[in-house]
Formats: structure tokens, C-alpha cells, sequence
């Protein structure tokens, strides 16, 4: 017993590495990227870029530089940016609902880009599905929200983040390397549960239950597992786990790429949802939106010939010692 046990542990022990050293080689090269534009006015200039289309989803134009933030960084960062510049502006539950699934859409675009491109889906289909769903949605929520009245109300928000943020470089080093290592024993409990939720028969539940779901989209039962932890812990533990799992042969590139652009339109729907529920959006865009609007779109690229998405990079094999 104490042997098998000493096995297993060992097992995932290397797996956890094998996976952590994966995404540390894509996240560290883009982090140091992201920071080097941000510190150069990429984020201004694409704020100035944004702004027409803001517009177009009866947003003001003030709230580009939130976007474009979000788009570059992450939404802790986005959320610290729209108290700057839009903290006092008078917005709608409608707008900010809008603006939430903006955020939700199409954020941390380098780090998540990368991490998905090295899994298999090229920088062009990410960029195209989530900052052309967010517009799509963005666009087709103002739309509802405008011709039913709904959540017309003024906003409220629910935890303003401080205003005043550190944005020393050094502080920026300790907060990357911070998150950096915490990655490491995430990673672990998410395989430890894995090989339980295996050993107890309740992946077989899983598959059963998300099967109707996943045949709408097109994915196999056995991208199962990999889409409840990316859905609820986000892109880019997901998409580590499933690097893992495509190097064993146990998924096919084809449910490698739906349930990646899956998980790029609605991830991290715990944690990211309850944060943009904090500055006033509602969940009727944020996350039913959202995940009906995923599922749709996947279901159609899933129906696409198969000859479309055959020209796709293929998974590469696990780095030789």
C-alpha cells in the first residue's frame, strides 16, 4: 500500500513539474514582453484605437484605456484603471455589464495567446475569437439591454480597489514571481484531484453528466476533465493540464482546439466572475451570456470542415532530456 502510494505520489510529482516548466517557459518571456510595451504606451495607443468602438457598444469612450488594459494585463489591473478614469462617471448596470464581459472576453491576451498557441491554436484564431466575441456580445448585449430596458439603472459598485497603486518595477518583479510560484502547488492539488476524481469513479459521473454539452460542441467525452478545470479555474491551468494530457495520445488534436477555443471565450468562471461582479455587472451578461454565447460558437466552429481546421500547429511533444 505505502509502496503504490509512494508511486503515485512520485508520478505526480514529475507530472506537476513537467507541466509547471511548460507554462514557465511561455508565461516568463510574455510577462517581461507585456511590461515592456505598457512601460513604452502600448496601452494608451490601443486605448486610442478602441475608442470608436466603445461606441458601438454604448460605451464612452473613457473606458477604451480599460480595455485595452485588460487586454494586455489582467482584470485586477483593468479594475484598479477603471476606478482612475471612470470611477465618478455616471454608467449604467446595462454598461457595466457590458464592460464586464469585455473584460471576461478578451483579457490577458499575451500570456493566455501564448499558452494556447503552444497547445495548438495559432495566435489568429485566438485573437479573432475573443476580441471578435467580445465585440459580437459586447455589441449584441447593448443592443438587448437597450431595446428591453433591462438594467438601465445606475450602476452600483460593490468593492471600489484602491486608486493609488504601487507601480514600481520592483513591485511589479515580487508580484510576478509571487504569482509565479503559487502556480506550482496549484498545479499539483489540480493533478492530485485528477487521479481522485479517476480512482473514486466520479470522472465517469463527469463525463456522463457534461457529455450532451460536449457532443453540441463537437468535443470528446475525454476533454471532460479538462474543461471543468479550465471553466472554473481558468485558461491557463487548463490548458497546462491539457499539454499534459495531449502528450499521453488520451485527447485528439481536434478536441484539443474546440476545447481550448472553449475555454479562451468563458473560463475562470469562479474567480473572474465574482470580480467583475464587484465593480456592478450583472450576471446576466457576465456569465449566462457569455457561456450560451461560448457554446455557441463552438458549436458552429465544430461543424466547420474538417479540412478548416486541419491546417492547425500540432501539439508538440514533450521536450527531450
Amino acid at each position: 500500500m505505502l509502496h503504490r502510494l509512494g508511486r503515485e505520489a512520485l508520478t505526480l510529482a514529475t507530472r506537476t513539474f513537467k507541466v509547471y516548466l511548460t507554462l514557465l517557459k511561455i508565461m516568463v518571456p510574455a510577462l517581461v514582453v507585456i511590461k515592456a510595451l505598457d512601460m513604452a504606451g502600448a496601452t494608451a495607443w490601443l486605448a486610442w484605437l478602441l475608442s470608436p468602438l466603445m461606441q458601438l457598444m454604448g460605451l464612452p469612450d473613457s473606458l477604451g484605456v480599460v480595455w485595452a488594459t485588460v487586454m494586455l494585463t489582467n482584470i485586477y489591473t483593468a479594475m484598479v484603471v477603471f476606478f482612475q478614469v471612470a470611477g465618478n462617471e455616471p454608467l449604467t448596470t446595462a454598461q457595466l455589464t457590458v464592460l464586464g464581459t469585455l473584460m471576461l472576453l478578451a483579457h490577458f491576451l499575451p500570456v493566455e495567446g501564448a499558452v494556447a498557441k503552444k497547445a495548438g491554436v495559432p495566435w489568429r484564431l485566438t485573437l479573432a475569437l475573443r476580441i471578435g466575441g467580445a465585440l459580437v456580445l459586447g455589441m449584441g448585449l447593448n443592443a438587448f439591454y437597450s431595446a428591453t430596458g433591462f438594467l438601465q439603472e445606475p450602476g452600483k459598485v460593490l468593492w471600489p480597489f484602491r486608486t493609488d497603486p504601487d507601480s514600481s518595477l520592483a513591485t511589479w518583479v515580487l508580484e510576478q514571481l509571487s504569482t509565479l510560484v503559487l502556480i506550482l502547488p496549484t498545479i499539483f492539488c489540480l493533478l492530485v484531484l485528477l487521479r481522485l476524481l479517476a480512482l473514486l469513479g466520479i470522472e465517469k459521473l463527469i463525463h456522463w453528466l457534461l457529455y450532451p454539452l460536449l457532443r453540441l460542441m463537437g468535443i470528446g467525452r475525454e476533454a471532460a476533465n479538462v474543461t471543468i478545470v479550465g471553466v472554473t479555474l481558468g485558461l491557463t491551468y487548463g490548458a497546462g493540464v491539457l499539454l499534459e494530457e495531449a502528450r499521453s495520445g488520451r485527447l485528439s488534436k481536434r478536441d484539443i482546439l474546440l476545447t481550448l477555443c472553449f475555454l479562451g471565450l468563458c473560463h475562470s468562471a469562479i474567480e473572474d466572475t465574482l470580480l467583475v461582479l464587484l465593480v456592478g455587472a450583472d450576471l446576466s451578461g457576465i456569465l449566462w451570456a457569455r457561456l450560451a454565447f461560448a457554446v455557441l460558437v463552438i458549436s458552429l466552429l465544430a461543424r466547420l470542415p474538417l479540412g478548416v481546421l486541419k491546417p492547425l500547429p500540432t501539439v508538440p511533444d514533450s521536450p527531450q532530456s
